[in-house]
């Protein structure tokens, strides 16, 4: 007996924000159950964490913490009464084709798979979703998807205590980088953004949901620290930034775009480097200046 099985595949080269009739409301507690999973939220936008503390990934003789560039996420935003998303599911190489398969089969468009490190330990992938309909179907096939994975269940809540400081010059880094940051996982995190906006359609795309320029520093002890995240840049932008990254002994690992059909076209530059942590913060700077970059 033959069983013909019909793929519906959302159209990748549709813009994320088409006309899709409504289909109830969004209900951000329902998708907190499904993924079992509290979100952080900023702009209007639900981001729900899936870290890959999972996965045993050494480049340049550090051990990559997951806050570092093994982060995955999914970002909700009510939209026209229903959700979109977008999001970066971190998968190794035996993971990448299932759970794009997955995701496809059910409406959730793969605009983006690449490598955010040289000299990883295991390939490691990084594969950008988007999507627009009921919230609770997205939340479900991001799940089925992710269980194709080994990502961790959400952990327990563990009873608060106080973390022990980071060894970094955290005000020095702050000021070179004319912002204060945050520690998450052992990683002192910055999220910068753009002083101009990047919009999807009719829907602007916050910081929150992947628009901003992330900077993170792992601390390796002496003041030291690896350094990865990407940097938004418009393709007038991309050369001088990369120059400036070079000059300063920061590597560029992949320039590539998130988006499909994002107004302006949108590069991202991911880097790396294992140096002085204030020496790399204003190594960044004088890359970032290169960019319309906020300066708040």
């Amino acid at each position: 007996m033959q069983i013909k099985v019909v793929l519906k595949v959302a159209a990748l080269g549709c813009s994320l924000l088409a006309s899709v009739a409504a289909a109830g409301e969004f209900d951000a507690k329902q998708v907190d159950a499904i993924f079992a999973r509290t979100p952080a939220q900023a702009d209007g936008v639900y981001r729900y964490g899936f870290p890959r503390s999972d996965l045993n990934v050494v480049v340049d003789g550090v051990t990559i913490k997951s806050a570092l560039a093994l982060g995955g996420w999914v970002a909700f935003r009510p939209a026209h009464g229903q959700a979109a998303i977008m999001g970066d599911l971190v998968v190794t190489e035996s993971e990448a084709n299932p759970v794009m398969t997955t995701l496809l089969w059910g409406g959730i468009q793969v605009t983006a798979l690449h490598n955010h490190l040289l000299r990883a330990s295991q390939p490691i992938f990084y594969m950008h979703v988007a999507g627009h309909g009921e919230a609770s179907k997205l939340a479900e096939t991001i799940r089925a998807a992710l269980a194709l994975t080994k990502t961790p269940p959400a952990p327990s809540a563990a009873p608060s205590r106080d973390l022990p400081p980071l060894d970094l010059d955290a005000t020095k880094i702050d000021e070179a980088l004319g912002t204060k940051g945050k520690v998450n996982g052992g990683v002192y995190q910055f999220s910068i953004p753009r002083a101009d906006r990047v919009a999807e359609g009719d829907m602007v795309v916050p910081a929150s949901m992947g628009s901003a320029n992330v900077i993170n520093f792992q601390p390796t002890g002496d003041g030291k620290a690896a350094i990865a995240g990407d940097i938004a840049a418009l393709g007038s932008e991309v050369v001088e930034l990369t120059t400036a990254l070079r000059a300063n002994g920061i590597e560029v690992a992949i320039i590539h775009n998130h988006m499909l059909n994002e107004e302006p076209r949108t590069f991202y530059v991911h880097f790396w480097a294992h140096d002085d942590a204030v020496k790399l913060a204003v190594a960044l700077w004088a890359a970032l200046d290169k960019t319309n970059v906020s300066r708040k």
